[in-house]
């Protein structure tokens, strides 16, 4: 297959039941995983049809890594119930207090 032009390559590659696409305005892609999630900013990405099956080829912009806090549900109910607010604002004030249950309260208190 070396020094195949592109045109002969695609044909060939249709010949054999492979399609190939390339994904325009993809702007990110996450990969999630338990306890960090890597973001890939502007990626190239291109999906592959092989005899209906699809893989997809993600070629990075920026990579960034994200580390995930897990709340529990009790601390939840609780920052609710001592600081009076809903479920949105308790998850909010302890996401922004890195699960700290006291100062996430205090913050709601004070406001």
């Amino acid at each position: 297959m070396m020094g195949m032009n592109p045109r002969q390559m695609k044909r060939l590659m249709r010949q054999m039941g492979i399609k190939m696409e390339e994904l325009e305005g993809v702007e990110e892609v996450l990969i999630r995983f338990e306890d960090r999630e890597i973001v890939l900013k502007e990626p190239a990405v291109t999906v592959m049809v092989v005899q209906g099956e699809k893989s997809y080829q993600i070629v990075p912009g920026n990579e960034e890594v994200r580390k995930i806090l897990k709340i529990p549900e009790e601390d939840i109910q609780l920052v609710m119930e001592q600081a009076g607010v809903d479920r949105e604002t308790a998850l909010t004030a302890l996401e922004e207090t890195k699960g700290d249950i006291a100062e996430a309260i205090l913050k709601l208190s004070g406001e």
